[in-house]
């Protein structure tokens, strides 16, 4: 079977079986060496095959390059696949494209929800995230953003965080200090500006 042939097959098996519209949205994930002109090369190869970035992400971890777009495209999975396959040629990147199903802006909080800001510094330690997002959850929070940086004496969490109407921040705050103490960092919960978002 030829490779154009393959694509054709591909295209019809997810247009039988995975009910997605014509403009669908996929997941792109790249991540690997840093070098410059990554993201000029993803966003090229995306434009290509006519994906429309809607949400994305990157950054650099200790030297190694991340990056999440979600893109909307009519093409299948593997014309992407294809169109981003220069990216992964040398090996040094990790290059995965899936399809996910579209939700509307789910980190962005409704009316009957509220946008507050986490943020947690001190001396490293292992649980810190683990032991502040659990916190979150038992007030029902959402982590819809969460970035973290280990420097040479300070160890920083940064969170966005979603609470549904109901949920008392102030009861949240008060947890998330005492749990903080246990941890022998500082925490503060602070809201978050709707014009940010």
């Amino acid at each position: 079977m030829t490779h154009t042939a393959k694509l054709t097959a591909v295209s019809e098996t997810r247009s039988e079986t995975s009910g997605h519209p014509e403009h669908h949205v996929l997941a792109v994930t790249v991540i690997g060496d840093d070098r410059p002109g990554i993201i000029a090369e993803l966003t090229a190869a995306l434009a290509s095959v006519g994906g429309n970035l809607e949400d994305s992400t990157m950054t650099l971890l200790r030297g190694h390059f991340a990056m999440v777009v979600l893109a909307r495209t009519d093409a299948t999975v593997g014309e992407v696949e294809v169109a981003l396959a220069p990216l992964g040629e040398s090996g040094e990147l990790s290059v995965d494209v899936r399809a996910v199903r579209t939700r509307e802006a789910s980190g962005m909080p409704s009316a009957d929800h509220s946008a507050y800001l986490l943020r947690v510094h001190g001396a490293d330690r292992p649980g810190i995230v683990a032991a502040m997002a659990g916190v979150v959850a038992q007030h029902h929070g959402n982590i819809v953003d969460l970035g973290t940086r280990l420097g040479t004496d300070l160890y920083i969490l940064m969170a966005e965080v979603v609470l549904p109407s109901g949920v008392d921040p102030e009861l949240l705050r008060s947890d998330l200090a005492r749990v903080a103490r246990e941890l022998g960092v500082d925490a503060s919960l602070s809201d978050v500006v709707d014009d940010l978002l």
